[in-house]
């Protein structure tokens, strides 16, 4: 069987004002690349693989040839993270709702794997979940 490389995912995510995200999610703990970071974009860095790409809605305009969606009134997708623990679940989006995010659903316990969710400034909607790393391994 062919050996598969790891990939890096970019998300592009449309957002209304650029600075007052960014602090949103620096106060979720994320940090951001200042190489690619400019009054039209912020790279916000989840992982080594993993970075979002967060555009001024006329700048995000220019990649696309379609209407944005408006993620305050319908769901564009759902952008999960990973956690270490369900208390890091926890942690994480009670840090969201208090940074000025909203609840998006009621937290969801399957014993071997815990998510809870959260809408940002813009109606994004984050999955954040932790799974138990042996039920992962069966």
């Amino acid at each position: 069987m062919e050996e598969k490389r790891s990939r890096k995912l970019f998300v592009n995510l449309a957002v209304r004002d650029l600075k007052r995200s960014m602090d949103f999610f620096k106060s979720l703990g994320f940090a951001f690349n200042p190489q690619f970071t400019d009054e039209n974009a912020a790279s916000m860095i989840i992982s080594e693989e993993a970075f979002v790409m967060l555009l001024v809605e006329p700048f995000f305009k220019t990649f696309t040839k379609k209407d944005l969606a408006d993620p305050r009134r319908a769901t564009e997708g759902i952008f999960a993270l990973s956690c270490e623990s369900k208390s890091e679940v926890e942690e994480l989006v009670k840090k969201a709702i208090a940074a000025g995010g909203t609840h998006a659903l009621d937290p969801v316990d399957h014993g071997f794997m815990y998510g809870w969710s959260f809408y940002d400034l813009d109606g994004h909607h984050w999955e954040v979940l932790w799974m138990d790393p042996q039920a992962i391994a069966q």
